[in-house]
Protein backbone atom coordinates (compact mmCIF):
# COMPACT_ATOMS: atom_id res chain seq x y z
CA UNK A 1 0.00 0.00 0.00
CA UNK A 2 1.55 3.17 -0.93
CA UNK A 3 1.49 6.36 1.23
CA UNK A 4 -1.01 8.41 -0.76
CA UNK A 5 -3.45 5.58 -0.11
CA UNK A 6 -2.86 5.41 3.69
CA UNK A 7 -2.83 9.38 4.01
CA UNK A 8 -6.49 8.77 2.74
CA UNK A 9 -7.29 6.55 5.50
CA UNK A 10 -6.33 8.72 8.03
CA UNK A 11 -7.17 12.38 9.18
CA UNK A 12 -5.24 15.45 9.29
CA UNK A 13 -2.37 15.12 11.73
CA UNK A 14 1.18 15.53 13.04
CA UNK A 15 3.13 12.16 14.15
CA UNK A 16 2.70 11.22 17.87
CA UNK A 17 0.42 13.76 19.16
CA UNK A 18 -2.44 11.50 19.80
CA UNK A 19 -3.70 14.41 22.83
CA UNK A 20 -3.32 17.82 21.87
CA UNK A 21 -4.64 21.41 22.83
CA UNK A 22 -5.06 21.72 18.91
CA UNK A 23 -7.57 19.85 16.37
CA UNK A 24 -5.75 19.66 13.01
CA UNK A 25 -8.83 18.54 11.35
CA UNK A 26 -9.76 21.98 11.36
CA UNK A 27 -7.59 24.40 9.29
CA UNK A 28 -6.93 26.97 11.44
CA UNK A 29 -4.87 24.86 13.50
CA UNK A 30 -2.33 24.58 10.48
CA UNK A 31 -1.86 28.52 10.72
CA UNK A 32 1.57 29.91 10.54
CA UNK A 33 1.41 30.68 14.49
CA UNK A 34 0.40 27.31 15.07
CA UNK A 35 2.47 25.45 12.67
CA UNK A 36 5.63 26.92 14.02
CA UNK A 37 5.04 25.26 17.81
CA UNK A 38 3.35 22.16 16.71
CA UNK A 39 5.33 20.87 13.73
CA UNK A 40 8.58 21.25 15.65
CA UNK A 41 6.98 19.16 18.91
CA UNK A 42 6.34 16.41 16.06
CA UNK A 43 9.87 16.82 14.84
CA UNK A 44 11.14 16.13 17.60
CA UNK A 45 8.83 13.19 18.75
CA UNK A 46 9.87 11.52 15.28
CA UNK A 47 13.52 11.97 16.36
CA UNK A 48 13.32 10.11 19.34
CA UNK A 49 11.19 7.31 17.55
CA UNK A 50 14.01 6.75 15.47
CA UNK A 51 16.46 6.96 18.43
CA UNK A 52 17.93 10.61 17.89
CA UNK A 53 18.64 12.44 20.28
CA UNK A 54 18.33 16.57 19.50
CA UNK A 55 21.74 18.50 20.25
CA UNK A 56 21.48 20.01 23.80
CA UNK A 57 23.55 23.33 23.93
CA UNK A 58 24.47 24.04 27.97
CA UNK A 59 27.38 24.98 29.43
CA UNK A 60 30.40 23.74 31.37
CA UNK A 61 31.89 24.02 35.05
CA UNK A 62 33.80 26.95 32.84
CA UNK A 63 30.64 28.52 31.24
CA UNK A 64 31.83 27.12 27.89
CA UNK A 65 29.62 26.06 25.41
CA UNK A 66 29.25 22.42 24.93
CA UNK A 67 27.08 20.12 22.76
CA UNK A 68 25.45 17.09 24.75
CA UNK A 69 22.29 14.94 23.78
CA UNK A 70 18.97 15.18 25.58
CA UNK A 71 17.01 12.44 26.19
CA UNK A 72 12.97 12.76 26.49
CA UNK A 73 12.85 12.33 29.99
CA UNK A 74 14.67 15.64 30.09
CA UNK A 75 13.34 17.57 27.49
CA UNK A 76 9.47 16.25 27.55
CA UNK A 77 9.31 14.62 31.13
CA UNK A 78 7.64 12.13 29.28
CA UNK A 79 7.74 9.49 26.61
CA UNK A 80 6.21 11.96 24.06
CA UNK A 81 4.99 8.96 22.11
CA UNK A 82 3.28 6.92 24.69
CA UNK A 83 -0.53 7.53 24.97
CA UNK A 84 -0.64 9.37 28.17
CA UNK A 85 1.25 12.25 26.90
CA UNK A 86 -0.41 15.66 26.70
CA UNK A 87 0.48 18.54 23.84
CA UNK A 88 -0.99 21.88 25.85
CA UNK A 89 0.07 24.58 23.04
CA UNK A 90 0.18 27.89 24.09
CA UNK A 91 -0.18 27.66 27.17
CA UNK A 92 0.41 28.92 31.14
CA UNK A 93 2.98 27.02 32.65
CA UNK A 94 1.81 26.68 36.95
CA UNK A 95 5.48 25.92 38.02
CA UNK A 96 6.84 29.71 37.21
CA UNK A 97 4.00 31.48 37.72
CA UNK A 98 4.26 31.87 41.25
CA UNK A 99 7.60 33.97 40.97
CA UNK A 100 5.68 37.09 38.93
CA UNK A 101 2.97 39.56 38.91
CA UNK A 102 0.62 40.12 36.41
CA UNK A 103 -1.39 37.74 33.96
CA UNK A 104 -0.61 34.73 33.17
CA UNK A 105 2.18 34.57 30.44
CA UNK A 106 2.06 32.22 27.98
CA UNK A 107 4.39 29.75 26.88
CA UNK A 108 5.12 27.85 23.67
CA UNK A 109 4.59 23.82 24.66
CA UNK A 110 3.35 22.43 27.94
CA UNK A 111 3.82 19.07 28.06
CA UNK A 112 1.30 17.31 30.58
CA UNK A 113 0.01 13.95 31.46
CA UNK A 114 -3.15 13.08 29.85
CA UNK A 115 -4.14 10.84 32.62
CA UNK A 116 -3.65 13.24 35.42
CA UNK A 117 -3.10 16.53 34.22
CA UNK A 118 0.12 16.97 35.92
CA UNK A 119 2.68 19.81 34.38
CA UNK A 120 5.44 18.24 33.21
CA UNK A 121 7.35 20.63 31.12
CA UNK A 122 7.87 24.43 29.62
CA UNK A 123 9.38 25.44 26.57
CA UNK A 124 9.65 27.82 24.13
CA UNK A 125 9.86 27.05 20.64
CA UNK A 126 11.77 28.63 17.76
CA UNK A 127 11.50 27.45 14.14
CA UNK A 128 14.94 28.71 12.06
CA UNK A 129 16.13 28.72 8.89
CA UNK A 130 19.12 28.18 7.82
CA UNK A 131 20.90 29.88 6.51
CA UNK A 132 19.95 33.48 7.32
CA UNK A 133 20.53 36.67 5.52
CA UNK A 134 23.37 37.69 7.70
CA UNK A 135 24.74 34.27 6.41
CA UNK A 136 23.81 32.93 3.76
CA UNK A 137 26.27 34.43 1.07
CA UNK A 138 28.98 32.41 2.80
CA UNK A 139 30.75 29.55 3.39
CA UNK A 140 28.52 26.58 3.94
CA UNK A 141 30.54 25.60 6.99
CA UNK A 142 30.07 29.17 8.09
CA UNK A 143 25.96 29.55 8.09
CA UNK A 144 23.99 30.40 10.83
CA UNK A 145 20.26 30.69 12.02
CA UNK A 146 19.00 34.17 13.45
CA UNK A 147 17.19 33.03 16.66
CA UNK A 148 14.49 35.95 17.71
CA UNK A 149 13.85 36.58 21.71
CA UNK A 150 10.86 37.71 23.16
CA UNK A 151 10.87 39.31 26.65
CA UNK A 152 8.20 36.84 28.00
CA UNK A 153 11.61 34.58 27.22
CA UNK A 154 13.35 36.13 29.57
CA UNK A 155 10.36 36.11 32.30
CA UNK A 156 10.88 32.24 32.00
CA UNK A 157 14.62 32.25 32.29
CA UNK A 158 14.39 34.57 35.56
CA UNK A 159 11.39 31.99 36.64
CA UNK A 160 13.89 29.23 35.59
CA UNK A 161 16.54 30.38 37.84
CA UNK A 162 14.53 31.61 40.54
CA UNK A 163 12.98 28.02 41.19
CA UNK A 164 16.78 27.10 41.62
CA UNK A 165 16.83 28.81 44.15
CA UNK A 166 13.48 28.63 45.95
CA UNK A 167 14.08 27.77 50.06
CA UNK A 168 15.02 30.21 52.65
CA UNK A 169 18.38 28.90 52.45
CA UNK A 170 19.39 29.09 48.48
CA UNK A 171 17.79 32.49 48.33
CA UNK A 172 19.33 33.81 50.53
CA UNK A 173 22.53 32.61 48.51
CA UNK A 174 21.55 33.92 45.34
CA UNK A 175 20.87 37.82 47.32
CA UNK A 176 24.37 37.35 48.03
CA UNK A 177 25.86 36.80 44.98
CA UNK A 178 23.25 39.91 43.68
CA UNK A 179 24.87 42.38 46.11
CA UNK A 180 28.06 42.19 44.62
CA UNK A 181 26.27 45.39 42.46
CA UNK A 182 26.33 48.61 44.09
CA UNK A 183 22.84 49.71 44.87
CA UNK A 184 20.99 51.13 42.10
CA UNK A 185 18.03 53.82 42.90
CA UNK A 186 16.36 54.66 39.85
CA UNK A 187 16.46 51.76 37.52
CA UNK A 188 14.97 53.53 34.62
CA UNK A 189 18.08 56.04 34.08
CA UNK A 190 21.01 54.91 32.31
CA UNK A 191 23.37 57.26 33.57
CA UNK A 192 22.86 55.35 37.22
CA UNK A 193 22.75 52.11 35.62
CA UNK A 194 25.53 52.31 32.74
CA UNK A 195 28.69 52.41 35.46
CA UNK A 196 27.76 49.10 37.09
CA UNK A 197 26.77 47.09 34.50
CA UNK A 198 29.89 45.08 34.25
CA UNK A 199 29.15 44.05 38.12
CA UNK A 200 25.27 43.07 36.66
CA UNK A 201 26.85 40.76 33.80
CA UNK A 202 29.29 39.24 36.41
CA UNK A 203 26.72 38.78 39.22
CA UNK A 204 24.61 37.03 36.50
CA UNK A 205 27.35 34.79 35.08
CA UNK A 206 28.54 34.06 38.88
CA UNK A 207 24.73 32.51 39.29
CA UNK A 208 25.21 30.32 36.13
CA UNK A 209 28.06 29.11 37.80
CA UNK A 210 26.51 28.37 41.24
CA UNK A 211 23.58 26.47 39.47
CA UNK A 212 25.56 24.75 36.71
CA UNK A 213 24.74 21.36 37.85
CA UNK A 214 20.55 22.55 38.18
CA UNK A 215 20.67 23.86 34.29
CA UNK A 216 17.79 23.00 32.79
CA UNK A 217 16.35 23.25 28.83
CA UNK A 218 14.28 26.17 27.98
CA UNK A 219 14.09 26.34 24.52
CA UNK A 220 13.35 24.01 21.48
CA UNK A 221 14.90 25.39 18.36
CA UNK A 222 14.28 23.13 15.12
CA UNK A 223 16.55 24.31 12.08
CA UNK A 224 15.50 23.92 8.57
CA UNK A 225 18.00 23.86 5.82
CA UNK A 226 17.45 25.34 2.31
CA UNK A 227 19.35 25.66 -0.85
CA UNK A 228 21.48 28.70 0.16
CA UNK A 229 19.09 31.84 -0.41
CA UNK A 230 16.94 29.52 -2.89
CA UNK A 231 13.16 28.52 -1.49
CA UNK A 232 14.54 24.82 -1.87
CA UNK A 233 14.40 22.28 1.05
CA UNK A 234 17.85 20.51 1.22
CA UNK A 235 17.94 16.48 1.25
CA UNK A 236 19.65 16.70 4.89
CA UNK A 237 17.25 19.35 5.87
CA UNK A 238 15.84 19.10 9.55
CA UNK A 239 17.18 18.75 12.66
CA UNK A 240 16.58 20.44 16.60
CA UNK A 241 18.88 21.85 19.10
CA UNK A 242 17.80 22.32 22.67
CA UNK A 243 19.27 25.55 24.33
CA UNK A 244 19.88 25.29 28.45
CA UNK A 245 18.45 28.16 30.45
CA UNK A 246 22.00 29.04 31.11
CA UNK A 247 23.19 28.81 27.54
CA UNK A 248 20.43 31.13 26.75
CA UNK A 249 22.53 33.80 29.21
CA UNK A 250 25.53 32.86 27.13
CA UNK A 251 23.57 34.82 24.15
CA UNK A 252 24.18 38.08 25.35
CA UNK A 253 27.66 37.29 25.58
CA UNK A 254 29.08 37.62 22.23
CA UNK A 255 30.72 40.54 22.07
CA UNK A 256 33.25 42.61 24.90
CA UNK A 257 31.23 44.09 27.54
CA UNK A 258 34.02 45.76 29.58
CA UNK A 259 34.22 49.10 28.27
CA UNK A 260 30.72 50.39 27.16
CA UNK A 261 29.56 53.43 26.95
CA UNK A 262 26.12 52.89 24.94
CA UNK A 263 23.24 50.15 26.06
CA UNK A 264 22.29 47.77 23.43
CA UNK A 265 19.30 45.43 23.80
CA UNK A 266 21.79 42.24 25.06
CA UNK A 267 23.02 44.11 27.78
CA UNK A 268 19.37 45.46 28.57
CA UNK A 269 18.11 41.91 28.59
CA UNK A 270 21.38 41.12 31.16
CA UNK A 271 19.97 43.86 33.01
CA UNK A 272 16.09 42.95 32.86
CA UNK A 273 17.37 39.43 34.26
CA UNK A 274 18.95 41.05 37.10
CA UNK A 275 16.56 43.59 38.08
CA UNK A 276 14.10 40.22 38.19
CA UNK A 277 15.82 38.47 40.66
CA UNK A 278 16.60 41.52 42.37
CA UNK A 279 13.00 41.61 43.11
CA UNK A 280 12.62 38.03 43.55
CA UNK A 281 14.62 38.18 46.86
CA UNK A 282 13.98 41.35 48.19
CA UNK A 283 9.62 40.68 47.31
CA UNK A 284 9.09 36.96 46.53
CA UNK A 285 8.36 38.42 43.48
CA UNK A 286 8.58 40.18 40.20
CA UNK A 287 6.32 42.60 37.73
CA UNK A 288 8.46 41.58 34.67
CA UNK A 289 6.19 43.89 32.44
CA UNK A 290 6.68 46.73 34.70
CA UNK A 291 10.30 46.55 34.37
CA UNK A 292 10.61 45.94 30.77
CA UNK A 293 8.04 48.94 30.32
CA UNK A 294 10.64 51.43 33.04
CA UNK A 295 13.89 49.55 32.07
CA UNK A 296 13.28 50.51 28.24
CA UNK A 297 16.60 52.65 27.74
CA UNK A 298 15.11 54.08 24.33
CA UNK A 299 15.15 51.16 23.06
CA UNK A 300 11.78 49.19 21.36
CA UNK A 301 10.61 46.33 24.03
CA UNK A 302 8.88 44.02 20.64
CA UNK A 303 11.72 41.85 21.44
CA UNK A 304 14.45 41.44 24.00
CA UNK A 305 17.16 40.76 21.45
CA UNK A 306 17.86 39.07 18.16
CA UNK A 307 20.96 36.68 17.35
CA UNK A 308 22.07 36.51 13.63
CA UNK A 309 23.50 34.12 12.29
CA UNK A 310 27.25 35.25 12.09
CA UNK A 311 26.98 35.02 16.18
CA UNK A 312 24.49 31.72 16.62
CA UNK A 313 27.06 30.14 14.28
CA UNK A 314 29.88 29.40 17.38
CA UNK A 315 26.72 27.89 19.18
CA UNK A 316 25.28 25.91 16.75
CA UNK A 317 28.72 24.43 14.75
CA UNK A 318 28.60 21.02 14.42
CA UNK A 319 27.98 17.98 12.46
CA UNK A 320 24.66 18.08 13.17
CA UNK A 321 24.42 21.84 11.44
CA UNK A 322 26.63 20.86 8.49
CA UNK A 323 24.51 17.81 7.78
CA UNK A 324 21.13 17.89 9.64
CA UNK A 325 20.09 13.95 10.12
CA UNK A 326 16.64 13.93 8.95
CA UNK A 327 15.84 14.26 5.15
CA UNK A 328 13.30 16.58 3.38
CA UNK A 329 11.49 13.03 2.37
CA UNK A 330 11.01 11.90 6.25
CA UNK A 331 8.23 15.28 6.26
CA UNK A 332 6.01 13.02 4.82
CA UNK A 333 6.00 11.15 8.01
CA UNK A 334 5.58 14.06 10.31
CA UNK A 335 2.71 15.86 8.73
CA UNK A 336 0.19 12.52 8.24
CA UNK A 337 -3.14 12.40 6.91
CA UNK A 338 -2.99 15.20 3.58
CA UNK A 339 -2.31 17.70 6.44
CA UNK A 340 0.43 19.78 3.94
CA UNK A 341 -3.04 20.84 2.55
CA UNK A 342 -4.21 22.53 4.93
CA UNK A 343 -0.94 24.63 5.56
CA UNK A 344 -1.06 28.66 4.61
CA UNK A 345 1.86 29.40 3.42
CA UNK A 346 2.56 32.89 5.28
CA UNK A 347 5.86 32.28 6.15
CA UNK A 348 8.70 30.61 4.75
CA UNK A 349 8.56 26.89 6.28
CA UNK A 350 5.21 26.62 5.52
CA UNK A 351 5.76 27.84 2.10
CA UNK A 352 8.56 26.02 0.96
CA UNK A 353 6.84 22.53 1.86
CA UNK A 354 4.33 23.95 0.14
CA UNK A 355 6.01 24.34 -2.73
CA UNK A 356 7.72 21.17 -2.43
CA UNK A 357 5.02 18.49 -3.29
CA UNK A 358 7.15 15.90 -4.20
CA UNK A 359 8.38 15.27 -0.95
CA UNK A 360 4.59 14.08 -0.30
CA UNK A 361 5.03 11.39 -3.27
Amino acid sequence: MNMSMVGQQIKPGLFGQKHSSRDYTKAECWGKNQFNSSFPASLVAYMYSKGISPIYICIDSNSRIEHREIGFEDLFGIDPLVDDAYYNFEAGFAPYERFYLGDREKIDLVMMRNSTSEVLSGLEVKLTALPDNTTKSLPESEWGTEIVMRPPTICFLACSICSKYNTLETKERLRSILRQVPQINHWEEIEEVLPHYTKILNAILSISTDMNDSQKPLIIQPIWKTEGSKMRLREDCLDVFVWSNLSVIQMCCTEDSSQINKLNRFHRTIIWLYKMLLDYVTYDCFDYKRIIRLQSYNLANDKAFALPGTKSHAFLQGDQLLKPRISKYEIKNIVLGGGQELLSPERRFDAVIVNSPDIFN
